[in-house]
């Protein structure tokens, strides 16, 4: 397994890891007409755009693909400056996703610890996420040492749905850069 930085050419790969695990995570959480209309295409069109601003100047943005050992995107992470400013948390880690598979084995520690040194070599010194509140594996936060700071509504397809912020910063944002991981 391997982690390393997305590239254009990845997109309709992160578009499939996108949809799939998104019908997999948020099943009987999100409405299955809403899961049902997310498409490969539409994706991975919204993909090639994030990635192929990357390279802007200014792009403060990292997107992180994870491999199996055959070379196949089994996963992706995207962080970057927090969307709402805020003075505590100024970096975010706005999405991260694994197909169901692949969840267990270490990739998602990975591929938060690589969006976290992406988010530090900026300049960032603090990183939240926000995860809904019905999904299972917000836990994998808190293990991670992200404590719960705050709640909100969010809007998916016609629903408002709870969600909560797990933030890293000062002592917790350090050990998770210095944490080791394995991957197997």
């Amino acid at each position: 397994m391997a982690i390393r930085m997305a590239v254009s050419t990845d997109a309709r790969e992160l578009a499939v890891v996108h949809v799939d695990s998104w019908r997999s995570t948020y099943r009987g959480i999100v409405s299955d007409d809403f899961l049902e209309s997310m498409s490969y295409d539409d994706r991975e069109a919204r993909w090639r755009s994030t990635l192929d601003a990357l390279g802007a100047a200014n792009a403060k943005r990292v997107v992180f693909a994870a491999e199996d050992h055959d070379g196949r995107i089994v996963g992706f992470a995207m962080g970057g400056p927090h969307r709402d400013p805020d003075p505590e948390y100024t970096g975010e880690l706005y999405a991260i996703y694994l197909l169901a598979e692949h969840q267990g084995k270490g990739l998602g520690r990975a591929l938060v610890k690589s969006v976290a040194h992406g988010l530090a070599a900026q300049g960032f010194q603090s990183m939240l996420v926000w995860v809904l509140a019905q999904n299972p594996s917000r836990y994998f936060y808190e293990r991670l040492g992200g404590v719960h700071i705050r709640s909100k509504q969010a809007e998916i397809g016609s629903q408002s749905l709870p969600e909560l912020a797990y933030g890293w910063r000062d002592e917790n944002f350090s050990r998770i850069l210095a944490k080791e991981q394995s991957i197997s």
